[in-house]
Order: structure tokens, then sequence, then C-alpha cells
């Protein structure tokens, strides 16, 4: 097993941790293997050669969105935070600011944040 990934030991590490650690990597990937296919649209003047492209492009964004669903069952603060800012109208970012600031003062750090 490859440990130049993890950040603590991974005898100290949980199968669930690892098998997250995992997945969260191939995301990575996918979302890189989405990355360097639009760039060899962009570059390409073959039309064919380009929709080659975005088939095996098309492919990568379908594993790592089965991906980001696998991590979302298993981190329920990860589904929590996809279900209030995906598929939303609005600028991006905009969040129950009440909400938040309840959040802070709960934690006692609203005079870090400040």
């Amino acid at each position: 097993m490859a440990t130049d990934q993890y950040h603590e030991p991974v005898e100290l590490l949980s199968e669930k941790t690892l098998d997250i650690t995992r997945v969260i990597k191939s995301v990575m990937e996918e979302f890189e293997a989405v990355d360097w296919y639009n760039q060899r649209m962009d570059a390409t003047k073959d039309e064919e050669v380009r929709a080659l492209l975005k088939h095996n492009r098309d492919e990568e964004m379908e594993h790592l969105a089965m991906g980001i669903e696998w991590l979302r069952r298993q981190i329920p603060e990860l589904d929590e935070e996809l279900r209030d800012n995906l598929f939303k109208e609005g600028p991006i970012g905009h969040h129950d600011e009440a909400t938040d600031d309840a959040a802070i003062k709960s934690l006692n750090i609203g005079k870090m944040k400040r």
C-alpha cells in the first residue's frame, strides 16, 4: 500500500478512512482526466478526434460523479453540504448568515472569526 498519500500513520487509520482516501484520490484523478480531455478537445482541429475525446471525457465525468456519490453516502457532513450548495439558483457561496453565526457562537469561536 502506498503510504505517501496519508498524513497519519496508516496503522492508525480505520478501513473506512482508507476507503474514503482511495475514493477521494480516484475522484481527483477523474477531475484531472476531464481537464486533460478538455484541453485536448480545444487543441485539436480534427472534429472526429474532438468527438472521440469528448466521449472519453464524458465517461470520466460519470466516474467522478459515481465517486462523489459514494463519498456523499459515507460522510454525512458532505451530504449536508452538497444538499445545501448544489443545484441552487443565485450566487455561488451565498449562505444563510444567521445559521453561520449561530454555529460560530455555539463553538465559542466568534472572536476568532471577527
